[in-house]
């Protein structure tokens, strides 16, 4: 039997309905809205808000909030540098309006982050 004490905590952002829905379903449903949620944030990322990493960056972790996109990420120089790669580094990602009518997305530095607890 399943121990109720080591019932994973729904991730900040997630509406109880839906986390409700999640906890009553059987693993194969599961599988199943894994694979369609990734499929979801392929068509949003590509169609949205796109984050898109600069030469020499690999973007780590992708985290959407509301009013705001949290990105870590790492920076590689071009050239052979003993301390890269960089980071990681914390951003906040939004996508600000401007007064022409355009949007543009706009990075904000948090700080560094610490990656070695994570899976």
């Amino acid at each position: 039997m399943t121990d109720p004490s080591r019932t994973p905590e729904p991730p900040e952002g997630l509406s109880d309905r839906i986390a409700a829905d999640l906890e009553e379903s059987p693993p194969d449903e599961l599988r199943n809205a894994i694979v369609f949620a990734q499929e979801l944030l392929q068509f949003h990322e590509t169609t949205e808000f796109p984050i898109d990493p600069e030469p020499g960056d690999n973007i780590l972790r992708v985290t959407e909030h509301e009013g705001y996109t949290a990105v870590v990420k790492q920076h590689f120089c071009e050239e052979d540098c003993d301390d890269c790669p960089h980071g990681p580094y914390l951003y906040h990602v939004t996508d600000e309006p401007l007064p022409d009518g355009t949007h543009e997305v706009h990075w904000s530095f948090v700080g560094r982050v610490n990656t070695e607890d994570d899976d």
